[in-house]
């Protein structure tokens, strides 16, 4: 897997903005990526440095619609922590 393939977005949410706080960003990234490969896609992107990776996978939820229940597609979470100082500028201002 390419490296620019790995992460998909960052996750703007309001957790994920408190947690900037203490150096770390939460990313979607695909659902093959590993932990190193993560790591190795944050540090070439951003020009900065990872200390740690955690990953989740986040599953569909259930959504009526009429009749019909609808599932939402699974996707996987990593939370990135950057060594003290490292900082992401995407997401200031937000």
């Amino acid at each position: 897997m390419h490296l620019y393939e790995v992460l998909r977005r960052p996750s703007i949410t309001e957790k994920g903005t408190v947690l900037q706080s203490y150096g770390k960003y939460v990313f979607e990234v695909a659902d093959k990526a590993t932990k190193p490969q993560i790591k190795q896609a944050v540090e070439a992107a951003f020009k900065v440095k990872v200390t740690s990776v955690n990953i989740m996978t986040v599953r569909g939820k259930k959504k009526r619609m009429g009749r019909r229940e609808v599932q939402e597609q699974s996707r996987k979470k990593a939370i990135v922590t950057l060594q003290p100082g490292d900082k992401i500028e995407l997401f200031q201002g937000v």
